[in-house]
């Protein structure tokens, strides 16, 4: 049975979906953290793709630092793959979770690095 806090972020998530959609030119920028691990990902919602992906458990990512750290990294990897793929400018998605703490280190680290949201 889920937990309260887990309904919470569903609901909340569903929300979020009714107004958040992604297409080729802009896709949505969407962010997983489960208690170890951080997984980002670019989709276009109109042809049910996934253009891009990054995580840090990638066999070639390396951890060093803290969660935050790490999805600092990864934000940075998710802008690189895809600014390579073509794509500047993106709808963000926090599925449901707060934004601060590792969302939103993931969030300006993709700034930083060239993603435009």
């Amino acid at each position: 049975m889920a937990n309260n806090k887990e309904i919470r972020r569903i609901k909340l998530k569903m929300g979020i979906r009714k107004k958040v959609s992604g297409t080729p030119t802009r896709p949505r920028l969407t962010v997983f953290r489960s208690n170890k691990e951080i997984y980002a990902q670019l989709v276009d919602d109109i042809n049910g793709k996934t253009l891009a992906s990054a995580s840090s458990i990638e066999k070639t990512f390396t951890k060093e630092g803290a969660k935050i750290e790490v999805a600092k990294s990864v934000g940075k990897l998710i802008a690189e793959r895809a600014l390579s793929v073509g794509i500047d400018s993106v709808v963000f998605d926090r599925n449901g979770y707060l934004y601060h703490g590792r969302v939103k280190s993931l969030a300006d680290s993709a700034r930083q690095n060239g993603l435009k949201f």
